[in-house]
């Protein structure tokens, strides 16, 4: 019996074109569980669009999606959250007025049998998957807005993993924060890997890539450049990558 690990999600030879313009050319990528990939390139690089296809967002012209190793397709957000992939965008598109509860079941209420609120169950949920994600956490009556940048990612984090997502795409999850509350999402997602969940991280900032990925992707002009191990490779290696294109030795 073939000890091969399946991977959690495939990306094959994906292509996504506007016009004229080739902004994913044929890429191939894989994410195992418990694994996190980095996406990296410059500005149009066609890291986010590639992102956007495995979310639902922009279907692909030509290729395929596998997930658990069974082929799928995923034609509208709606299709890639039935197959547990959620993003976490860098926005996070949080309800600014209303708590941790209200935000993680937005949409998605618990109602009672007479059909009310189920208030009590719902901060009950809250309260539970927050304490596995972020034992810290105890602002659950408090509006998100006044939450810090870490403790708001926990929240739409959460949200993410209680309706069973596998396969999260974070967006640059630590812009714009500060050392307590970047190292506060670095937690976040080593709870996230040993949980089995796996994440494709797009990120400009290469030591936040060095600090959470265990592969790294480049991308550049909509092409592949090279897949690497991140301890196999140095900052140096992964810059002239982005910048020119060059592959280092060993690169796949």
């Amino acid at each position: 019996m073939s000890d091969t690990k399946v991977p959690l999600v495939e990306l094959r030879d994906i292509r996504v074109s506007f016009g004229g313009l080739h902004a994913v050319d044929g890429v191939t990528l894989t994410l195992n569980p418990g694994e996190v990939v980095a996406l990296v390139g410059g500005n149009g690089a066609g890291k986010s669009t590639l992102m956007h296809t495995l979310a639902g967002a922009h279907p692909a012209d030509s290729g395929q999606i596998l997930v658990n190793g069974e082929p799928v397709t995923i034609a509208t957000p709606r299709d890639a959250r039935a197959q547990g992939i959620e993003v976490i965008y860098q926005k996070l598109a949080l309800a600014e007025n209303i708590d941790a509860a209200g935000n993680l079941f937005l949409g998605r209420e618990l109602r009672t049998r007479t059909g009310a609120l189920d208030d009590s169950a719902m901060a009950s949920a809250t309260r539970d998957v927050l304490k596995r994600l972020n034992p810290r956490f105890k602002n659950l009556n408090t509006p998100v807005k006044s939450l810090s940048g870490g403790q708001r990612q926990s929240v739409a984090i959460a949200r993410a993993v209680h309706f069973n997502a596998k396969i999260l795409i974070m967006d640059e999850p630590t812009a714009a924060l500060g050392p307590a509350e970047t190292a506060q999402v670095r937690e976040l997602i080593e709870q996230l890997k040993s949980e089995g969940i796996g994440i494709f991280l797009i990120s400009h900032d290469i030591h936040d890539v060095f600090d959470l990925a265990d592969r790294i992707s480049v991308m550049m002009q909509g092409r592949l450049v090279a897949t690497v191990e991140k301890s196999k490779v140095t900052k140096d290696e992964v810059l002239a990558m982005i910048i020119m294109g060059q592959r280092p030795g060993g690169a796949n």
